[in-house]
């Protein structure tokens, strides 16, 4: 089985030198240091073309060269090595750019602002740099939390498997913003339906799909749930399913949820909890997308803000943000459980989590 270069998004604020490049042990899921590049501040959440050949990385910053807004920043991997080169860094338009996606053509890149609570599109020249953002769209409203939802804070966005839609949980307005991409223009408009509305006060954060299902998920940051929904992938629309809570029962102390990934085979879906400091299991009816939760792993450390699974479904790496490291954990996938390989990587402030293949 092939290794798999990891590349790590950080914060700079906790020593880190930008984002990390590394080697997974496919044999072992033992992650060797490789490079690091500091070009961009708080490089914490990034993405990969679909060809693997550039990586986007935002910053969350307040302005670039003079311009307000974050900063999305691009490289170019060196295939041979897994080592970046700086291509060139442009506005997000909006503050505090916390999500990033690339589209499955490789033409835009599509950036969440939560500071702001907006999204914006960027197109990807030839040579993988970015040109200024090409659409910009700025959420309006507000939610029950006087906290933490006074004003809108898109949090994530994630194009559809079939590229024609995108989804931006808003954690400040409790919806879920659906907009259709038009790859002509590289504008965003609004989708048929164009939010989906999440119960008042779980603040929407993260967004995955089904990799073989008419189905969807969103991890709620405030409410530690997960919702599921029936995904009308022509349409782009949902409807939802069914909640299930993030933590046990018996757990009385705070935590906010991170981060969700379901399992390349669908059997399956994970989700962070942070102060809880662990990972939900759940298993995923396939003839219904709904979950039902059967099992909870602590992460081994705290803040697990991001996590990743491989793309062969073999190991769970899981980011814990404050205190500074990345423990591997092998998958059973028949069961969906977590076990412990005794891999644990030390990485300054580790954010985010991507996977590219050895050449």
């Amino acid at each position: 089985m092939s290794d798999y270069f990891v590349y790590i998004g950080t914060y700079s604020n906790g020593g880190s030198e930008g984002v990390y490049v590394q080697r997974l042990n496919m044999e072992s899921g033992t992650l060797s240091p490789i490079s690091a590049h500091g070009e961009i501040e708080n490089p914490s959440f990034l993405d990969l073309s679909p060809d693997r050949r550039f990586l986007y990385a935002i910053g969350e910053v307040g302005q670039v060269d003079g311009r307000p807004g974050g900063a999305i920043g691009a490289y170019a991997i060196d295939s041979s090595n897994g080592t970046l080169t700086h291509l060139n860094t442009e506005s997000t338009v909006g503050p505090g750019p916390c999500h990033v996606s690339v589209d499955a053509t490789g033409r835009y890149v599509l950036v969440a602002n939560y500071g702001g609570g907006s999204v914006a599109i960027l197109p990807v020249r030839d040579d993988g740099s970015l040109g200024e953002a090409s659409d910009f769209v700025q959420h309006e409203g507000s939610s029950v939390n006087p906290n933490r939802q006074g004003e809108p804070h898109a949090h994530s966005i994630m194009v559809s498997p079939n590229n024609t839609h995108a989804f931006a949980p808003d954690l400040g307005m409790d919806k879920i913003a659906i907009y259709q991409i038009d790859h002509g223009s590289g504008k965003l408009a609004a989708g048929a339906q164009p939010f989906m509305d999440v119960d008042p006060g779980e603040g929407p954060r993260h967004f995955d799909f089904h990799p073989n299902g008419p189905y969807a998920y969103v991890i709620n940051e405030l409410g530690n749930t997960i919702v599921s929904y029936d995904y009308d992938a022509e349409a782009g629309t949902l409807a939802a399913t069914g909640s299930v809570s993030t933590l046990p029962e018996d757990f009385d102390g705070t935590s906010h949820t991170a981060d969700i990934h379901v399992h390349p085979n669908g059997k399956f879906l994970y989700g962070s909890n942070r102060g809880h400091d662990s990972l939900v299991i759940c298993a995923i009816d396939g003839a219904t997308g709904q979950l039902e939760v059967i099992g909870c792993e602590p992460t081994g450390g705290k803040n697990p803000r991001n996590f990743a699974i491989d793309p062969t479904g073999t190991y769970l790496l899981a980011a814990n943000q404050d205190t500074n490291d990345i423990h591997t954990f092998r998958i059973n996938s028949d069961t969906g459980s977590l076990e412990k390989t005794g891999a644990v990587a030390s990485v300054p402030k580790p954010v985010c989590l991507k996977f590219s293949a050895l050449s």
